[in-house]
Parts: structure tokens; C-alpha cells; sequence
């Protein structure tokens, strides 16, 4: 059958092509607006994750993550991992247990609840990193009759700003547990270095008193000075390193890092301390009382540094462990939208009235052919 005959066929049926399309049409337009579910979506809009500026030994762990725990606080495609976690269970029970959707999203458990939820949730994040999602809700059936729209608009933004209360909740959650772990491990590495310089404190006034307080010469003085900041700076490293090597393996490029920054500063210390030797030589009222006395001197110099330096990132964890301040930067912020997302009925009528039209053309022709094939066996016989 080619295009000719359809036209004839549709032009002789036309009232009946008519007919369906119209009723047919109209039903499905009546059935859109009363009964079909109405459904609104809110999206929110999230500005990509800012670099960490902190000094604290925890944003130094953060900004070593290569390998290991992953970094909440870095930008780039840190977005994505803002992403994964909004799409969490861990943020969707938080937004069902605010919001009490159980009943809403018609669940058994708040669990259930949450994995129906996650199912909604639509992310996506763009090329510059911003993190933009929505959670489409419905009304029931009828819910243009039940007057159920204004409260479906509010849900669905309130939906999309309490996930990202959850993320932001979430992140600093993260965040503070790792400045709580670097502040209990640097308050051990404090105990132990307040210890060894209370004993390098006493050893030398001891020394002093035993020896009529002997100073040294300026040139000594200096040296000492730069060995003992040398020293205090190996002892930092190494502190770096054991709080790094909890959570991240020997071949990550920080640990080898600071692995060569060690050994470096071993180097100096060992020319230093060859030069030291070099002075006391030279210091030949005593050389031995010299020696003793530069080694008090410089030990009690370097544990006291080691100690302000930890007392000042011990400062730090402990404000970034207890502060409450939010870590995630809403750029736009979900409002109840005006319009429904579903159902589109202008689009929907015009794809309902082509079908019908279709439908009805369909039965024409199906009817025209039985009617051919009748009068073929009338003639037969």
C-alpha cells in the first residue's frame, strides 16, 4: 500500500480518524490534569571544594592523600567526590530522618526510605566542577483535586538543601576526626619532648652549677643555633612522618618526600657538628668541659623549639577539631519551583493526538483491507 492509497483511505474515514484522535486526546488530557501524579523538581547548585590554606599536621595528611583515605578538602575533581558522597546512604538517611519522608516515600524502615530516596536522586557535575542535583517528588493521584501542589514545591526544595546540609555535615565530620587523630598523636609527641627537655634543662643547670656556669664563645653560640633549628626541623620530619605513615603506605611521593628532607637535613647536621669539633679543638682552656656543656646547650635548645613548634599545631587541630564553621559553599540555593517537571502537557497532547490519530488511521486500514478481501470472496463465489 503506498502513500496515495493511505491518503483515500484516511480522507473516506476521515470522521472516524476524527473521531478517535479527538475523544481519545481529550481523555488523556483530562486524565493528565486530574488524575496523573503532579511532579516538581528543585535543583541546587554547589561551588566546587576550595584547597585547604591550614598549616596543621591533619592538612598535611589531607594534601598527601594520593593513595589511601580519600581528601574532602581539595578542589578539582574532589567535585566528583562531593558527588559520590551527596549520592551516600550515609546523606540520604540524614535527609530522610530531618525530613520524616518515610511516610512520604511510603517505606516500612527509614533504610528502605533511604534506598528509595538514593533511586530519586539525580547528580551531576559540571565541566568548571560545580555540583548541581535535584530529587523529582510527586503528589498522589488527584493531586491537582487535593490541592497537594504547594506542599510537593516546598518538599522537593527542601529535599535539595538538606542534602547539602548532609554533605556539609558529612565533610566536617571527616575533617574533624582527622584534626582529633593529629591532635591526640601530637599530644603524645608533646609529653615526650616536654619530658626530654624538662631532663635536658636539669642536666645542664646541674652541669652549671657543677662547673662554675662556663659559657661559650660567640663563634660556638652560632653554631649551636644552627645545629639545634637543624635538628628540631629532623625531629618535625619525623614527626610528619609518623603521623603520614598511619594512613598511607611507604611508597606514597609524600612519605619519600620527606624521607629525602630527612636525610638532607642529616647531611647538614653531621657538617655542622664537624665544625664544632674543629672550634673545640681551638678551645684549649677546657675542650672537654666545652664540648659537654655545647652538647647540654644545644640539646636543650633543640627540644625547646621541637616543643613551641608542637604546642602552636596542637593550638591548630584543636580549633580545626572543635570549629563549626561550613565547609561546603552553596551557590545557588534550592527554591520551590513555579512550574511541574511532569507532567509536560502541551507535549504530552500533541504526542497523545498523533497517536490516536495513528491508532484510528491504523484501524481504517485494517478494516479497508477486510473489506477488499470480503468483496474478492462474494466475487468467487
Amino acid at each position: 500500500m503506498n502513500f496515495h492509497q493511505l491518503l483515500q483511505i484516511a480522507f473516506v474515514h476521515r470522521k472516524k480518524i476524527f473521531s478517535i484522535t479527538f475523544f481519545g486526546t481529550l481523555f488523556y488530557v483530562l486524565f493528565l490534569t486530574i488524575v496523573y501524579p503532579i511532579t516538581f523538581s528543585s535543583g541546587i547548585s554547589i561551588l566546587p571544594p576550595e584547597k585547604n590554606n591550614t598549616n596543621g599536621l591533619s592538612s598535611l595528611l589531607q594534601a598527601s592523600e594520593i593513595i589511601g583515605m580519600p581528601n574532602l578538602n581539595m578542589s578539582g575533581a574532589n567535585s566528583q567526590l562531593y558527588a559520590e558522597i551527596i549520592k551516600s546512604r550515609t546523606a540520604a538517611e540524614y535527609v530522610v530522618s530531618k525530613l520524616k519522608l518515610r511516610n512520604y516515600l511510603n517505606a516500612e524502615t527509614e533504610e528502605e526510605a533511604s534506598y528509595k530516596l538514593m533511586k530519586l536522586l539525580s547528580v551531576e557535575v559540571t565541566k568548571e566542577g560545580i555540583i548541581e542535583f535535584s530529587v523529582p517528588v510527586s503528589t498522589s493521584l488527584f493531586g491537582r483535586i487535593l490541592s497537594q501542589s504547594d506542599s510537593i514545591r516546598n518538599l522537593s526544595a527542601s529535599i535539595s538543601n538538606t542534602y547539602a546540609e548532609a554533605l556539609d555535615k558529612i565533610n566536617r565530620e571527616k575533617l574533624s576526626s582527622k584534626a582529633k587523630k593529629a591532635r591526640i598523636y601530637i599530644e603524645e609527641q608533646l609529653k615526650d619532648i616536654k619530658t626530654k627537655l624538662d631532663t635536658s634543662e636539669n642536666a645542664l643547670m646541674k652541669f652549671q652549677t657543677k662547673n662554675k656556669t662556663i659559657s661559650l664563645p660567640e663563634q660556638m653560640k652560632a653554631s649551636i643555633e644552627a645545629a639545634a633549628k637543624i635538628k628540631s626541623e629532623m625531629i618535625s620530619t619525623e614527626i610528619n612522618l609518623g603521623l603520614l605513615s598511619k594512613n598511607l603506605n611507604e611508597n606514597n611521593p609524600s612519605i619519600i618526600s620527606l624521607h629525602s628532607k630527612h636525610e638532607q637535613l642529616k647531611d647538614q647536621l653531621q657538617k655542622l657538628e664537624s665544625l664544632n669539633q674543629d672550634i673545640l679543638l681551638s678551645f684549649s682552656d677546657a675542650p672537654n668541659l666545652a664540648a659537654k656543656l655545647s652538647s647540654l646547650v644545644r640539646d636543650v635548645k633543640i627540644f625547646n623549639e621541637v616543643y613551641l613548634m608542637l604546642q602552636q599545631q596542637y593550638f591548630k587541630e584543636k580549633i580545626q577539631e572543635n570549629r563549626d564553621l561550613p565547609t561546603v559553599e552553596v551557590l545557588d540555593v534550592a527554591i520551590p519551583p513555579e512550574k511541574a517537571s511532569s507532567p509536560r502537557i502541551i507535549f504530552s497532547t500533541v504526542l497523545a493526538a498523533a497517536f490516536f490519530a495513528l491508532f484510528s488511521l491504523l484501524i481504517s486500514v485494517f478494516q479497508t483491507k477486510e473489506i477488499f478481501k470480503y468483496l474478492e470472496r462474494k466475487i468467487k463465489s
